[in-house]
């Protein structure tokens, strides 16, 4: 019988390993899966290389596993968002390591490491600091530059509602880099907010097939982010 289900977040992240690649989704709070980041940090992997679209807020969630000096590199398309604290801080004392990349393009590169794309051409960066040191070719008349595709040996992923397959739905803007990252990880973990029985999801609802999930644990009552930054709140608390 097929049963994914996990019963703690710690449980869950308990084999991720030290100087692992992680990919973490989330635009913002949207779809920040923080309580399997929190027991992340608990469980103490530590030299780890992140993807997410942000580098966290306040010190909590991706923040908070930043601040405790846990992660090596993040890979990201923003950074210094609003209520940035600890990456900057951490960025300009040659702390942390960043690859910057156009949100488009970073979307694109998990996505094809997800379908099996080894690489890929794109206009985006032509004539800028990011595309130094990268082949360029022209296609169609256009300069393009050379991407590589992005594969993970962990993602942690946030959704609305799983059954025990890990056929997931995900709730609105929720859903942004979670679908891709599913597909372009060894390992897929995701907090729902409610697993359901078998049969109740909707087959044409469903955005991640169960064949990208490994593990799936019940979050019913998630944290709010904004509300726990807006508070100045601390990991661990």
């Amino acid at each position: 019988m097929i049963n994914k289900i996990v019963k703690t977040v710690h449980e869950a992240v308990a084999d991720i390993f030290d100087g692992a690649t992680i990919m973490i989704s989330g635009f913002g709070e949207a779809g920040s899966p923080i309580e399997l980041i929190h027991a992340l940090i608990d469980q103490g992997a530590k030299d780890l290389t992140v993807i997410s679209n942000n580098a966290g807020s306040g010190y909590v969630g991706l923040a908070s596993l930043i601040e405790h000096r846990r992660v090596r590199k993040i890979i990201c398309s923003f950074p210094k968002t609003t209520n940035s604290k600890v990456f900057p801080e951490l960025y300009f004392k040659g702390e942390i390591e960043l690859e910057l990349v156009p949100q488009g393009t970073l979307a694109e590169r998990i996505r094809a490491g997800g379908a099996g794309i080894p690489a890929f051409y794109t206009p985006t960066s032509v004539d800028t600091i990011l595309s130094e040191g990268k082949e360029k070719r022209i296609i169609n008349d256009k300069m393009c530059v050379l991407e590589y595709a992005l594969k993970a040996d962990f993602s942690l992923v946030k959704c609305l509602k799983a059954d025990r397959f890990g056929n997931l739905v995900y709730n609105k803007t929720a859903r942004n880099f979670g679908p891709i990252m599913c597909m372009a990880a060894n390992t897929t973990i995701v907090q729902a907010k409610q697993i359901v029985e078998l049969g109740e999801l909707d087959p044409e609802c469903i955005v991640t097939p169960g064949i990208f999930v490994n593990r799936i644990v019940e979050v019913k009552n998630p944290a709010d982010e904004s509300k726990l930054v807006e508070e100045n709140r601390r990991y661990p608390w």
